[in-house]
């Protein structure tokens, strides 16, 4: 069931915004299939040195953190910037890395956290990009997967849930920069 949340305007409080948000995926939903995933990785990962784990900023900082916790086994925690949003509801398709790894990946395991795959470009550069660096194995996971959105051929290892075209955020997830604090995934929904 979908629950109607005022969106809080950039000063907080109770401010009346252009938009509400209905929740999608509850809270307590994302912890216990974060927690079924963590078991599939550490079964694929198993004997490994150390799993790079990459992070790709901002939308996948709350899912990453929750990740890693979970995860029984040795990792690095890593981040990569891309962007094909900026401050749009559509992805300009144009993907840019804004910040790259600090550390090197040749010859090791690598885990890429996406927050949502969706026309899939972000994702498709972020494996070619990567893949170029000589991993020994090259895994993603995505917490959100919008296969209808799909443009290019692309799919993630795991994927945490499938959703429906829909604008969301939370979890990590933002729009214009708002809404990544909040505990669950829920769906922008833009007043008339």
């Amino acid at each position: 069931m979908l629950t109607p949340l005022m969106a809080q305007g950039s000063e907080g409080g109770n401010m009346q915004d252009d938009y509400v948000i209905e929740q999608m995926i509850s809270a307590k939903a994302i912890a216990a299939r974060i927690e079924a995933l963590s078991r599939e990785i550490e079964t694929r990962f198993a004997g490994t040195e150390k799993l790079v784990v990459v992070g790709l900023l901002r939308g996948s900082f709350v899912f990453i953190a929750d990740l890693v916790r979970e995860l029984q086994l040795p990792v690095e925690v890593d981040f990569l910037e891309a962007s094909s949003y900026g401050n749009a509801m559509e992805s300009s398709r144009e993907v840019r890395i804004l910040k790259d790894l600090r550390g090197e990946i040749a010859g090791r395991d690598v885990l890429v956290v996406e927050d949502i795959v969706d026309t899939g470009h972000t994702l498709r550069h972020v494996i070619n990009f990567l893949g170029h660096r000589d991993p020994k194995r090259l895994e993603t996971i995505a917490l959100l997967d919008k296969p209808s959105r799909r443009e290019v051929d692309v799919r993630a290892s795991w994927t945490g849930f499938e959703i429906p075209d829909a604008f969301v955020v939370g979890y990590g997830i933002d729009y214009a920069q708002r809404n990544r604090n909040l505990p669950y995934i829920g769906v922008v929904r833009m007043r008339s």
